[in-house]
């Protein structure tokens, strides 16, 4: 099998570029006034903070780290997590991310001391617009991402968890969408990402009805993907979670990051277009180390 042929590819696509290309230009672009305005007013509330550790094994932990308010998003928290973002976005060892709360909980959602000052509808809506933009890049990382849901993921913090690719939950954790008692409706996409993964009249039941949502009932509907109640390492629960990742991380980045971009365009381009990136991604690993290595050992007959 001739393996000399990487020279005739061709670059990736328009819709390809969109998603894994110049990715410090749209970090650091700020040009949208309404933008930088609701960015400034983010900067007023400050309190908490998003940590990102990336370890050498290709395997990121993100933590939203504000105790004293149920790791709840400041306005300062809204803006870095964009910043951790970004970060991941130009990490090209990465394979995988875990996303998580401090002090054994998941996320609250906004603060209230934030969402009370910027109240008014436009205000509002440019929050919406930022957190969207941001939760969608973060679920387009070519990195497989699972949330680590321990104690309570209310409202936007729900949100937040539907963000990631797999959720896993401690046995006494609960996942919970509150908007209709606070009189709102998800805004930071989890409503249409909530759909996708349940399905619509799921979906329908989670929102109207504010319901409760514990391992076993998330495993039913398939809001959940594993719940973490026989430890793989005495109790650890993030190191739980790292093992339960790994299954499938293990092996080159290059193409656990493929694989990542193939099931992305398959989900949010149409048939053909997913089909032309399919192609393109295909031609990144072709002949690569990884591939090389297998075709000699013929680990595919094994």
């Amino acid at each position: 099998m001739a393996l000399c042929a990487r020279p005739l590819l061709q670059k990736p696509r328009n819709a390809l570029r969109v998603f894994f290309k110049h990715k410090r230009a749209l970090c650091c672009s700020n040009s949208d006034p309404q933008e930088e305005q609701i960015r400034e007013k983010f900067k007023l509330f400050p309190g908490g903070c998003v940590d990102l550790h990336k370890q050498e094994a290709g395997i990121a932990v993100m933590t939203v780290n504000n105790p004293t308010r149920m790791n709840a998003f400041s306005g300062s928290m809204m803006l870095e997590l964009e910043e951790r973002v970004c970060e991941l976005e130009t990490w090209t060892e990465g394979k995988g991310l875990i996303v998580k709360g401090a002090a054994g909980t998941f996320c609250s959602g906004s603060d209230l001391n934030a969402v009370r000052a910027i109240a008014n509808p436009q205000d509002g809506m440019k929050m919406c617009m930022f957190m969207q933009r941001t939760l969608t890049r973060m679920l387009r990382l070519p990195l497989i991402s699972v949330a680590l849901v321990e104690g309570k993921a209310l409202g936007g913090g729900a949100e937040l968890a539907t963000a990631c690719d797999f959720r896993v939950m401690t046995s006494d954790a609960v996942i919970q969408f509150v908007h209709k008692h606070m009189g709102l409706v998800p805004g930071w996409g989890g409503a249409a990402r909530l759909v996708r993964i349940v399905g619509s009249q799921n979906a329908l039941k989670l929102l109207a009805g504010a319901k409760k949502v514990d391992p076993e009932f998330g495993r039913q509907i398939g809001l959940v993907d594993e719940e973490l109640s026989s430890p793989f390492s005495g109790g650890n629960v993030l190191v739980d979670a790292e093992e339960w990742l790994s299954q499938w991380t293990k092996g080159s980045a290059p193409v656990i990051r493929a694989v990542k971009k193939v099931v992305i365009s398959g989900r949010e381009f149409s048939l053909e277009e997913a089909l032309r990136t399919e192609r393109d991604i295909f031609g990144t690993v072709w002949g690569g180390p990884a591939n090389r290595e297998a075709l000699e050992h013929k680990t595919k007959h094994k």
